[in-house]
């Protein structure tokens, strides 16, 4: 009988679940959803989750126990990434996750994982529907709260680090009017530049052939690229904008009022607060890997870490 797992993923901005099971090598999928619960509301300002987000991402995470057990789901892996990794009252978070995971399966409870393993992850999963032919790869996630960079082949990773920079981050603590002031996106680029130059210390790009952008931001900056009327994930997935175009959007967002990125098809309402942060972020990746690599381009991929949570579970069984 073929095993159906469950791999969630619990970011600053999001929580992600994919039901799936084994086949042909790799997954196939089941269910897959995405909700924006911002678990990470105030977290780089206070250092605790606030109660509303806790609860926001309890009701959501209820509803995700309900579909693993209408699916027959028999192993269960779910990780807390940047945001719960720096809060003082994660003992809550946990205590939240032991309670519905249990329901599930026996002594389930969510995990926090380095920064280095969820590149390793979100590496795993962004590369399965690349030929290997198109390696090195360049996989980068963009989350909330932290951004991994991570270099790779078909035989594995290479070299891996987890800036502490995202979206929501950077929007809290430089991105304040609406749009920002020509100050504050100077600062988000100070900070910017100073966190991903010490990723790019630690790994280098100059080998790799293919940048590949995973998560929220770059899909969205991928459906504007490509001028999509509304979000669809099997037009973005595995397409390629260049950089300069990459740029346009990304500068077109950062000086848009939020009413009018509210208005754009393919922006989900809970990315709208923050993409111009992860913008910002994504304009530096792209000038520093033109500048160490002959790359021009950025591949899109809607596989990324909930995909190799996924495969580390079938990997057990």
């Amino acid at each position: 009988m073929t095993q159906v797992v469950a791999a969630v993923d619990c970011g600053t901005n999001s929580i992600r679940l994919l039901v799936a099971c084994g086949g042909d090598g790799g997954l196939v999928d089941l269910y897959r959803e995405m909700r924006v619960v911002r678990l990470g509301q105030g977290v780089d300002a206070t250092g605790a989750f606030a109660a509303e987000a806790i609860e926001r991402t309890r009701q959501a995470l209820a509803e995700y126990v309900d579909v693993m057990k209408a699916h027959g789901v028999s192993a269960v892996r779910m990780v807390a990434t940047s945001a719960t990794r720096d809060a003082a009252n994660r003992d809550d978070f946990f205590a939240m996750t032991r309670e519905l995971l249990g329901e599930v399966v026996p002594g389930g409870v969510a995990e926090v994982i380095t920064g280095d393993e969820e590149a390793r992850l979100s590496f795993a999963g962004a590369v399965g529907d690349l030929d290997p032919a198109q390696g090195p790869f360049v996989v980068v996630d963009l989350g909330g709260g932290s951004t991994e960079v991570v270099v790779g082949d078909e035989q594995g990773v290479h070299a891996a680090y987890s800036a502490n920079v995202g979206c929501v981050r950077l929007t809290e603590r430089c991105l304040h009017s609406d749009p920002p002031t020509k100050s504050e996106i100077d600062e988000a680029q100070e900070v910017i530049r100073e966190l991903l130059a010490e990723a790019f210390t630690h790994v280098s790009v100059a080998d790799a052939r293919t940048f590949v952008g995973v998560a929220g931001t770059m899909t969205t900056l991928a459906a504007l690229a490509s001028g999509l009327s509304e979000y669809n994930p099997e037009v973005i997935h595995l397409s390629r904008v260049g950089f300069d175009d990459l740029a346009r959007v990304c500068w077109d967002l950062v000086g848009m009022p939020r009413a009018e990125r509210a208005a754009l098809g393919p922006m989900h309402e809970g990315r709208v607060d923050v993409i111009g942060g992860g913008s910002l972020v994504t304009l530096e990746l792209a000038r520093v890997i033109a500048e160490q690599s002959p790359i021009r381009e950025m591949v899109v991929s809607e596989h990324d870490i909930l995909d190799g949570i996924a495969l580390s579970l079938l990997a057990k069984s």
